[in-house]
C-alpha cells in the first residue's frame, strides 16, 4: 500500500519531542523513507524514533527540507569555486548554514545519519569553504584544533607532500 501525499508523520528526536511533517519531505531522508515503506501497512500517523538527532538540529533539518521542496538547491561544483558560500549555492542556502560551527558539524552527523545527500553536500561544502585557501595555522585557528606536531614532524610533512600544494 502506498502513503497517501498530504499525509504526515512523526519525526521523533533524541529528547522524545514530536515534529509532524509532511510525508514527502520526510521521505527526503533516505533513512525515515525506508521506515516508512517498511511501516506503510499501518492506517494512523506513523512515527519515527530518531534517537541521534536533538530537536534543535533536526528542526533545522525539516526546514531544510521544506525549503529544498519548493526550491531545489543547485548543484555544488567541486572544487569550490569560491570561499563564500554565496557564490556557490542561492542564497536562502547560504544563509541556512551561517551557524555556529557546533550545529554546522551536528547538521552534518544528522544528514549522513537520515542520509539527506543535498544537506550532506551543503553542510560539508561549507566546511571546505571554511578551509579554501587557509594556511594549516589559520585552519587549526578556525577549528580549535592544537598542533600535536614537533617542528621535525611537521617539516618532514610538508616536505612529503610539496607535490601537492600550488605552484
Amino acid at each position: 500500500m502506498e502513503v497517501d501525499s498530504g499525509t504526515t508523520v512523526k519525526l521523533v528526536s533524541k529528547e522524545g519531542d514530536d515534529f509532524s511533517v509532511d510525508i514527502e519531505v520526510a521521505r527526503m531522508s533516505e533513512l525515515v523513507k525506508s521506515m516508512i515503506e517498511e511501516d506503510c501497512d499501518d492506517e494512523e500517523v506513523t512515527e519515527i524514533p530518531l534517537p541521534n538527532v536533538k530537536a534543535a538540529v533536526l528542526r533545522k533539518v525539516i526546514e531544510f527540507c521544506q525549503h529544498y521542496q519548493k526550491e531545489p538547491m543547485t548543484e555544488i561544483e567541486k572544487p569550490l569555486k569560491s570561499a563564500q558560500m554565496a557564490e556557490v549555492v542561492q542564497k536562502w542556502y547560504a544563509d541556512f548554514v551561517a551557524v555556529e560551527q557546533v550545529l554546522l558539524f551536528e547538521l552534518i552527523l544528522a544528514a549522513n545519519y537520515m542520509d539527506i545527500k543535498p544537506l550532506l553536500d551543503l553542510t560539508c561544502a561549507t566546511v571546505a569553504s571554511m578551509i579554501k585557501g587557509k594556511t594549516p595555522e589559520e585552519i587549526r585557528k578556525t577549528f580549535n584544533i592544537a598542533n600535536d606536531f614537533t617542528p621535525e614532524e611537521e617539516a618532514q610533512v610538508r616536505e612529503e607532500n610539496k607535490w601537492c600544494e600550488e605552484p
